[in-house]
């Protein structure tokens, strides 16, 4: 067998049963070889997409999702995904094309030193130098994604790579790296120590980040938070660690959150952060949550821990192994009078709305739409208003909610959605976004009829980059630049254009 050959294989291996892409001379061997395996491929058009594809897919499978596209502008286009993929730890095998081995760094046509520009946003990433390393390669890509804190792997494989005869292959059974062993088992001695806080504390709470979701912690959460009666809110990569409307959850943290989440999170006397960063967008003030409290930080990264907020107790390990150790441990506690003051803030600081009767009120849709969803669904928001509108509005019950949070990239739903549905079929997928991130990504509307990938998709339409004029309406007093989106097309007209349903509503009677 080639090189090529051998990638299958290695995928097929790997439980691997689609790869979506885009193909191109540089990476015709491996499009060539997949024709004889049962993997799928799926024809994105538009390599970023590619990227949001996977990780659509990887984020409801819990398995690396892999796409593969061509070298030069092919490699070049699929960085955004990556880099999207890369900021909130979604596990991608990426794969590039490359020009001959002896032409690198000759600036030969389509050659982009893919490596180095991604360097930024990979957790790893391999130029395959010799046929026979490839076995060993794909093995170690595989378990880096997927291990630890989980994110995007890179490899590329030059065109003479991929057609060189490999003489004997054999998929490693086992990885040792001597250089990468991640800790996931929290240190009993931290354990004891959260516990210890727990007994003393009056005013606890868990804020539940990606983590959460990405170690499959969600379970484990919910039975402790339930046991010791602990509230419990999210940022925005954790929503649907809590299902909505459980009576132990408050809701998103941060700048577009919850205002009672908010005055939650900084009232409490024990922050247990799980899964999060303290990124600005869920702590604008980091300072503020170690003021008062005792801040625990669990994270399965380490460099994480501290990097924002000095933590009084850090904890490094796999939330779903911290949180079973927990569940072992036996504490009295009573927070009976703290949950009765949340609940006083949820009932005071609810939002007070009053929209529009002319036009379709985006809030109340959202959670008209969450009631009509089976409690299995797939919610995927994108990004801008309808993002924030997403967040604050949909309803998870045993579901899934998935968006671009750390990056913040217009334009993830729909191929996010079409993976997530390829994933499970089952399940229903809706893919939520404005006018101008539907723009981004309404090439994919040929990749769903091609494919007869069934999802839906929700376009909230206002005429303008929604989020962006708001920003100049508060910040600007009015003066607008560059947010009109004036000659957009007619959305029926598209629809009808690749032979799909579609339904226009102009008010909320028509919803």
């Amino acid at each position: 067998m080639n090189g090529a050959d051998a990638m299958i294989k290695c995928l097929e291996a790997e439980g691997v049963d689609i790869v979506y892409g885009y193909p191109g001379v540089a990476i015709c061997p491996f499009y060539n070889s997949i024709l004889q395996s049962d993997i799928r491929t799926i024809l994105i058009r538009t390599e970023q997409n590619a990227a949001h594809a996977a990780s659509g897919q990887a984020r409801i499978s819990g398995k690396p999702g892999v796409c593969a596209v061509t070298s030069g502008p092919g490699a070049t286009n699929v960085i955004t995904g990556i880099a999207t993929a890369f900021a909130d730890s979604i596990p991608l095998i990426c794969i590039t094309g490359q020009v001959n081995s002896e032409l690198l760094g000759s600036d030969v046509f389509q050659e982009a030193d893919i490596t180095g520009a991604v360097e930024s946003f990979v957790k790893y990433s391999y130029l395959v130098k010799d046929v026979a390393d490839i076995p060993r390669i794909f093995k170690e890509a595989f378990y880096i994604a997927n291990s630890g804190r989980k994110g995007p792997v890179l490899i590329d494989v030059p065109i003479d790579i991929q057609n060189a005869t490999i003489n004997k292959f054999k998929y490693p059974e086992e990885i040792s790296m001597r250089t990468y062993k991640p800790t996931v088992k929290g240190h009993a001695v931290q354990i004891q120590k959260v516990i210890k806080e727990l007994e003393k504390a009056k005013r606890p709470i868990i804020c539940a980040g990606g983590g959460v979701l990405l170690s499959d912690a969600k379970e484990e959460l919910r039975a402790f938070a339930q046991a010791h009666q602990i509230p419990v809110v999210s940022t925005m990569m954790g929503i649907g660690a809590m299902p909505t409307n459980h009576p132990l959850y408050y809701g998103m943290v941060g700048n577009n959150g919850k205002p009672y989440a908010n005055k939650a999170m900084n009232q409490s006397d024990l922050l247990i952060m799980v899964g999060a960063r303290v990124a600005d967008r869920a702590v604008s003030q980091p300072d503020l949550i170690t003021q008062n409290k005792v801040l625990v930080h669990i994270d399965v990264d380490p460099a994480e821990i501290g990097k924002n907020a000095g933590p009084t107790i850090p904890l490094v390990g796999d939330a779903k192994n911290i949180f079973a150790e927990f569940l072992k441990q036996d504490f009295e506690s009573d927070y009976e009078q703290w949950i009765a003051s949340l609940e006083e803030y949820r009932e005071s600081m609810a939002l007070k709305r009053n929209p529009n009767p002319e036009f379709v009120d985006p809030a109340a849709f959202i959670t008209l739409l969450s009631e009509k969803m089976p409690k299995d669904s797939v919610y995927v928001a994108d990004v801008g208003q309808n993002q924030i509108w997403s967040c604050g509005y949909h309803v998870v019950k045993e579901g899934d909610f998935l968006t671009s949070g750390g990056m913040g990239t217009m334009g993830y739903s729909i191929p996010a959605a079409m993976g997530a549905k390829l994933a499970d079929t089952s399940r229903l997928v809706v893919a939520v976004c404005g006018d101008g991130s539907f723009q981004m990504s309404m090439m994919e509307l040929a990749t769903i009829k091609q494919h007869h990938i069934p999802v839906k998709i929700i376009v909230l339409k206002n005429g303008y980059l929604g989020m962006v004029r708001q920003y100049q309406h508060f910040t600007y007093k009015d003066n607008y630049s560059v947010v009109d989106l004036s000659g957009s097309p007619d959305l029926e007209k598209l629809a009808a254009a690749y032979d799909m349903p579609f339904i226009r509503v102009f008010d909320m009677d028509g919803v």
